[in-house]
């Protein structure tokens, strides 16, 4: 490997992740600024974490990310009145997470059900067609063809 960050590197791509005492998961909600994120635990309580500045240019997320978050310093912190509770250890990429679900360590609140997902997007697709109720279809664009109209003309050509 080349560069710096080896270690950060190395973090990313193992897939074997161990959450330790005092770590917990946790789901990006938003992004504040100022290495500062706003995350969801289990529990579905929301905290403030700092995302360290040796992460910024080597690890990415955005909302909905899942994050290792440690907060071994909560309780002291809210009784301090200190918004900041956690720090990001690690960033869980796709296949990171999809190791952690199979898994004890997995929150039972970030385990999606299929049921309710489809009914959301049920609902979701039923609100967005009564808004276009009332508008004019929109218009195709000409200045891109159709490649399955050129096959069909192509076709009919032919024979």
């Amino acid at each position: 490997m080349k560069g710096g960050r080896k270690n950060l590197k190395r973090a990313k791509e193992e897939k074997n992740v161990s959450i330790e005492q005092g770590q917990s998961i946790m789901q990006v909600v938003e992004l504040r600024g100022s290495n500062l994120i706003e995350v969801v635990d289990g529990e579905g309580v929301k905290l403030l974490a700092i995302f360290p500045a040796k992460f910024q240019k080597s690890m990415w997320m955005k909302r909905g990310s899942f994050v290792v978050i440690d907060e071994s310093g909560r309780e002291e912190a809210v009784e301090s009145g200190r918004k900041v509770v956690g720090m990001v250890t690690q960033v869980l990429y796709h296949e990171q997470v999809r190791v952690l679900q199979k898994s004890l360590d997995w929150p039972d609140a970030f385990k999606s059900k299929p049921d309710q997902d489809t009914q959301s997007c049920s609902i979701q697709h039923e609100s967005i067609s009564s808004d276009d109720e009332g508008l004019p279809p929109l218009e195709p664009n000409e200045n891109r063809r159709n490649p399955l109209l050129d096959m069909a003309a192509d076709s009919d050509s032919d024979s």
